[in-house]
């Protein structure tokens, strides 16, 4: 006896309908007639044998079709990955590539790629979305993001991590801080200091959390920044000491500002930055370049 299969276009038109909300919307979306639409989704609701809407004014989802979901868009961003190895094999690096990546390093990083991705490869546009590390990975398992840049390690499985450089971190302070007399600080000169950090979505955050337990400082948890502009502009305050980024001090710190940074001798005071794409990604090899290109253009 013959069954129906399932096919890519159902999975579509279930992913639409239930990020939408309206078959109205997503017939729109889907670039189809609403009665195509519908069809599609009563044929999908056949094969599984249950139905995965609520019948009523919104489309919403049923208990099975929330745990269909999840599954039906990992199978739509693995196809989409399949695709792109038609892509790949052509030319790496053209048409769209969407990059998330961090508030901390996007500003400081970001510039000088695109600059040379416009001048050696004029056909390629690159996207970009800031985001919290957590979203940004959420995003790329998703298919929302083809690559994100963040600091290392980034938690999730199913994904390529390609490791790019590792950045230095220096210590800012007001310029009224004792710690200003000494030209290089050590990690024992820390005990006892009050330190900033960034809200506890960043890498960072779990770094300073580290460094503070070892040598006996105190993390401000009161006064988490949601930047590195935040942070820097505590510690010029006088609130307590910062750890910030090579590339955010290169750019953004000069002579006579409100702040003086150290660099600081012995443990592990640097972050490792890594550019990461979802394992077996069709387009792997593009993205392989565009890591090639980061660590030219880093510190």
């Amino acid at each position: 006896m013959h069954r129906p299969k399932t096919t890519i276009r159902q999975l579509s038109y279930f992913a639409s309908l239930a990020e939408t909300g309206s078959f109205t919307r997503a017939a729109e979306q889907m670039g189809v007639s609403q009665p195509s639409l519908s069809q599609q989704i009563r044929a999908l609701e056949t094969i599984l044998g249950a139905p995965l809407f609520e019948r009523g004014g919104r489309a919403i989802l049923t208990p099975l079709g929330r745990e269909l979901l999840e599954r039906a868009r990992r199978i739509l961003v693995d196809v989409a990955d399949l695709e792109d190895v038609r892509v790949a094999s052509a030319d790496a690096l053209v048409g769209t590539i969407r990059l998330g990546v961090s508030p901390t390093l996007g500003a400081y990083l970001l510039p000088s790629l695109v600059a040379r991705l416009h001048r050696e490869h004029p056909t390629l546009r690159i996207h970009v979305r800031e985001g919290l590390p957590t979203a940004l990975t959420t995003g790329l398992a998703a298919g929302d993001h083809d690559l994100i840049l963040a600091q290392l390690p980034v938690a999730g499985r199913g994904f390529h991590s390609e490791r790019l450089f590792r950045e230095a971190l220096y210590l800012a302070m007001a310029v009224d801080h004792p710690l200003t007399a000494k030209p290089i600080i050590k990690m024992g000169d820390l005990a006892g200091q009050n330190l900033l950090t960034l809200v506890a979505d960043y890498r960072l955050a779990q770094q300073v959390a580290t460094i503070a337990a070892d040598v006996g400082a105190v993390v401000l948890n009161d006064y988490e920044g949601t930047s590195l502009d935040a942070i820097r502009q505590m510690a010029g305050m006088g609130m307590g000491l910062a750890f910030l980024p090579q590339l955010y001090v290169r750019q953004e710190v000069r002579d006579g500002d409100d702040i003086i940074v150290r660099p600081i001798k012995g443990g592990r005071v640097y972050r490792e930055i890594g550019l990461l794409w979802r394992s077996g990604a069709g387009r792997a090899p593009a993205y392989q370049l565009i890591a090639d290109l980061l660590r030219a253009v880093g510190p």
